[in-house]
């Protein structure tokens, strides 16, 4: 029976990697990005099908390493639809004098992960269905429930951040039932006065000299805040520097942080999913003091993204995306416009 259910696996499986294939157009790019993350979601499910690991977990946890393998220059970024690479110790067996070793018996005797999942004789730590089948595997030793896949995710990374965001990048995909969340939104209504140029990087001196971690955009109180991305909201409440702030964290592994608030959407709550367009809060003068401290400066936005790469998390400027969202979503504007122009 269990050989039975490999060979359907390895036949699932090659039939659903063997659909990617395709070139790329420039024309057709928002396309073949769809295409993409649904021939990558369908291998999930399959997986899913015929493990019982939850295929938002698996699209989570290669999504989180498809995000470090970009921004870290240490590590390759594995092309196709599975980016999730096996240390090679662990694949092969912290003993094993081969690293790199493709033969399942001394995989086994050396105690490597490393398994055979498309029975074709060999357990390839360079091939996807067998880095795919090796991996769930190994998480669903544990158990399937949610809090045993986040047992199988430290034993595997033994990085309490690593899980929590795999864990809350699942929990956007359960959500939304797909992995085709690209969409970003500006961060206030267009039609609201606002201002805002380039901060990042300047001087700030309340608590201590530091460098200013984002963007500020003035505008009146009580003017809406919006989520500019699908995300998990990790953090909400108090921050001396930051007063009243929410932090969202988003599928590509960025922390989006939101602070000065006056007040927030009361229907959202610390573990909740957003999305782009949603108000979170409204804009006011919090913070520099203690609960409850506002007035120290005009009111504003501050916002900030901070990236995590596997190891580290460090700010970058969220001025250039703010720029690029805020045209688009003028450029979506006009054309209703014009659209309802035709129509009358």
């Amino acid at each position: 029976m269990f050989w039975m259910g490999k060979k359907l696996l390895s036949l699932v499986l090659i039939i659903a990697l063997g659909t990617h294939l395709w070139t790329v157009s420039p024309v057709a790019a928002t396309r073949k990005e769809n295409k993409f993350e649904a021939e990558r979601q369908a291998l999930f499910e399959k997986m899913e099908t015929l493990t019982g690991v939850p295929w938002y977990f698996l699209a989570a946890m290669d999504q989180y390493e498809r995000n470090i393998q970009r921004a870290r220059q240490d590590l390759k970024e594995r092309k196709g639809l599975v980016s999730i690479a096996v240390p090679p110790r662990m694949w092969s067996g912290p003993t094993n004098p081969d690293p790199y070793d493709s033969v399942p018996e001394s995989i086994r005797f050396f105690g490597g992960i490393g398994k055979d999942g498309n029975e074709d004789g060999t357990a390839d730590p360079g091939n996807s269905i067998d880095v795919l089948y090796t991996v769930t595997k190994y998480l669903s030793d544990t158990g399937l429930s949610r809090d045993d896949l986040r047992i199988g995710l430290w034993r595997y990374y033994q990085n309490p951040t690593a899980v929590d965001i795999i864990s809350h990048i699942a929990k956007v995909y359960q959500h939304f039932g797909t992995t085709q969340l690209d969409r970003n939104h500006f961060i206030m209504p267009l039609q609201y006065n606002y201002t805002y140029h380039n901060t990042w990087g300047d001087r700030r001196g309340w608590g201590g000299l530091r460098i200013h971690e984002g963007t500020d955009i003035f505008a009146d109180y009580g003017t809406p805040v919006f989520s500019t991305s699908y995300g998990y909201v990790e953090l909400k409440g108090w921050n001396r520097y930051g007063g009243w702030r929410i932090g969202i964290r988003d599928l590509r592994n960025n922390y989006h942080y939101y602070a000065h608030l006056s007040r927030f959407n009361k229907e959202i709550k610390k573990g909740d999913v957003v999305e782009p367009g949603q108000v979170i809060g409204y804009v006011g003068s919090s913070g520099y003091g203690p609960p409850g401290t506002s007035g120290k400066f005009p009111p504003h936005l501050h916002y900030g993204i901070y990236k995590y790469n596997g190891r580290t998390t460090f700010s970058f400027d969220p001025y250039p995306f703010l720029k690029a969202w805020e045209r688009k979503e003028y450029k979506k504007r006009k054309k209703t416009r014009k659209a309802k122009r035709k129509r009358s």
